[in-house]
């Protein structure tokens, strides 16, 4: 599940950081860089007079889905490596479990008993009924 959380979050990553490269570039600088050579006059036909100010708010939402997703694959990779580290120390601790289980003496399958087990004797009384116990 983390897993395939982590792809699609890695996506949305890759698809706004190009978009943002594209966002930050179009926009119109002091100088006219690059904004001219992405067609100026073109975003002002598309967006109206308020070229700036559309770009300046995309800009402001890609960087926030960009730091967000920056910040989920963090946490995911965190939870993801954690959850090995415990997989690992949970195995290791079951091998060194299994390595002093193996290092005991274990019982011959066709020993015996050197002493016999006696059943305490039933002593009846003379009516046929057990005996009290002394």
């Amino acid at each position: 599940m983390i897993s395939i959380l982590i792809y699609v979050i890695t996506t949305i990553f890759v698809v706004c950081s190009l978009l943002l490269t594209l966002v930050v570039m179009m926009q119109r600088p002091r100088s006219e860089g690059l904004g001219a050579a992405f067609g100026g006059g073109m975003t002002e036909s598309l967006f109206g007079a308020q070229t700036t100010d559309v770009l300046t708010k995309i800009t402001i939402w890609l960087a926030v889905v960009f730091f967000l997703c920056t910040m989920s694959l963090a946490l995911l990779y965190s939870k993801r490596t954690s959850n090995n580290d415990l997989e690992r120390q949970l195995k290791a601790k079951a091998a060194v479990e299994q390595a002093l289980d193996a290092n005991k003496p274990q019982p011959a399958a066709n020993a015996t008993l050197t002493t016999p087990v006696e059943k305490p004797a039933e002593t009846t009384a003379p009516t046929g009924k057990p005996a009290p116990a002394q």
